[in-house]
């Protein structure tokens, strides 16, 4: 029997050649990100033993970052890799079947999932989407045998594109960004019929060496550094970690740790998100503003995407149902004459979502002052200017008349 000690540190030494080979023929941005790639690959050899199915989406501002040379290491190592630059919904389906599934990997994913793409993937992306958790299949109706079947939905994949990728799909995943190599950075040159040999071996010992173990990685309990979601997709990788021992365990742990974090800084957020963050701005110190008067703010700001959103600019039913989905929904408020009642939103049902998906700044968020009807003290200045406007001329007249949001630093919502 095997002693314990030599198989941990068989684990160690495995790894270490992944990393190894990954390092000799890519340049990773960060030392965790090459450690989160060596645990993915790992992980996928121990496909049964897991509750959750990681994706790992590999991207890049520009081409030439290096992000489709990461992903043919990753087809050389991985365990059973179906790639393919382009697929339907339907052989994706067929492909995982009913047994054990292969590794799939998605080249050029920003042509199915990207802006230009539109929305004819959908199909795709929900099976990605459920195929994160194991026995979430997809149910058809079968014409030929008048019959429903339960489509198998659970694999491991990995997607390499430009830009970022579905927002549903990245928060299943272990995300890498990948940047274009420095004049100073050197790789060697990757020849599949050369190298691949040497990187098919190194699968082999990591399937034998994962797959000795799969009762034990099906028990583990990892203690995670992350929660909910995040700690199901990065359980695996992590338990891969604790089984391989050494310095494993705690370079996981900070791989977990540093990519999520850089993830949750990402400056690109679903519509929904941006919105969101904006209302906060176009409120202002108002505690209710008209729907007609946000939405001008909101295509005010030259950063923000809403003068264009949709090709026609964002519309209030637009507002409303990326609103909607955060229980945020517009009410007929009486304002100060002549506005009377108008449909509007309030600040007060802001706050949950506010608190909840954008807190970094709710704790100076200004408590709210008048543009809200019969005010019973002085309005600040800034109700005062905007209210002035809406006092001259009727609402709907005046909005091209409409003054600026406030000044950021001056309503403490930088």
């Amino acid at each position: 029997m095997t002693d314990p000690a030599d198989r941990a540190n068989e684990g160690a030494a495995i790894l270490d050649r992944l990393h190894a080979i990954i390092t000799r023929y890519v340049i990773l941005p960060s030392p965790e990100a090459i450690d989160a790639v060596v645990l993915w690959i790992a992980a996928s050899h121990a496909q049964p033993a897991w509750a959750h199915a990681a994706r790992l989406v590999i991207r890049a501002p520009e081409k030439r970052c290096g992000k489709s040379r990461l992903l043919d290491v990753v087809e050389g190592t991985c365990y059973n890799p179906l790639i393919t630059v382009n697929a339907s919904t339907a052989a994706v389906y067929r492909s995982i079947g009913e047994g054990e599934p292969p590794t799939i990997l998605l080249d050029e994913a920003d042509t199915i999932f990207g802006a230009k793409a539109g929305e004819t993937n959908e199909d795709l992306r929900g099976l990605l989407n459920a195929g994160h958790q194991r026995n979430r299949p997809t149910i058809r109706w079968n014409n030929a045998t008048n019959k429903v079947e339960k489509i198998a939905t659970f694999a491991m994949a990995a997607l390499a594109g430009i830009g970022q990728m579905p927002d549903t799909i990245e928060d299943r995943a272990v995300v890498v960004k990948m940047r274009r190599r420095t004049a100073t950075e050197k790789v060697s040159p990757y020849r599949q019929r050369r190298d691949g040999p040497a990187l098919r071996k190194l699968a082999a010992d990591l399937t034998t060496w994962l797959r000795a173990n799969l009762v034990e990685l099906e028990k583990a309990e990892p203690v995670m550094p992350l929660e909910d979601r995040a700690a199901d997709t990065w359980e695996p990788l992590i338990a891969v970690a604790d089984l391989a021992g050494g310095d494993w365990p705690d370079r996981g742990r900070r791989a977990a740790q540093v990519l999520t974090a850089a993830r949750e800084g990402d400056t690109e957020f679903s519509d929904r998100l941006r919105l969101l963050i904006d209302c906060r701005t176009a409120f202002g110190p108002f505690d209710a503003i008209p729907t007609a008067a946000l939405m001008e703010r909101l295509k005010a700001d030259p950063e923000a995407p809403w003068a264009e959103y949709g090709g026609a600019g964002l519309s209030g039913a637009k507002l409303g149902a990326l609103l909607r989905e955060y229980d945020i929904r517009p009410e007929t408020i009486r304002f100060a004459p002549p506005t009377g009642q108008a449909k509007g939103y309030r600040r007060a049902d802001f706050r949950d979502a506010w608190q909840r998906y954008a807190p970094e700044t709710v704790d100076h968020m200004p408590e709210g002052e008048p543009y809200q009807p019969y005010q019973p003290y002085p309005p600040s200045s800034e109700a005062v200017r905007l209210d002035n406007v809406v006092r001259l001329k009727p609402y709907q007249a005046a909005l091209d008349e409409m003054p600026p949001p406030p000044d950021e630093d001056a309503t403490g919502t930088a």
